[in-house]
């Protein structure tokens, strides 16, 4: 593992060959898999799971809560999972809400993923939509 400093690691397994950027924060129970690339000013949240070969660029924020009572929650009982799959690109300033991205996937830069990719392909806008698909 590449680790550039500052940078705030708590309580999560990173694969080998992964290169973290300076100030990226990756909390607990957050599993990055091997060959990735999270690139500076990244937040990924409890509860995801990346798979190997993957790349998240600048500032992509994860969450883990929807604020279903109307405001964050500290119970991590009501926080939901993430599940990126190998070889998924994530642009730059990209949101990810709590889904399951399908491998081999692209995500544009400024995307809001609000609900599960289940077919490989470049996907933009807010919220995200199938551009083309990837064979």
């Amino acid at each position: 593992m590449t680790l550039v400093e500052p940078c705030n690691l708590y309580e999560c397994k990173i694969g080998d060959y992964t290169f973290i950027g300076p100030f990226v924060e990756i909390q607990k129970n957050v599993i990055v898999g091997a060959k990735c690339r999270i690139q500076s000013h990244s937040f990924i949240c409890s509860k995801v799971i990346i798979r190997d070969n993957c790349f998240i660029g600048h500032g992509v924020m994860f969450t883990n809560d929807l604020f279903k009572s109307g405001k964050p929650s500290a119970n991590e009982e009501d926080w939901l999972a993430t599940k990126i799959e190998h070889n998924v690109s994530i642009g730059s300033n990209a949101t990810i809400l709590p889904v399951h991205i399908v491998a081999n996937t692209v995500i544009g830069a400024g995307t809001v993923v609000t609900k599960d990719i289940r077919t490989p392909g470049i996907y933009a806008g807010n919220p995200a939509k199938l551009i083309r698909k990837i064979n």
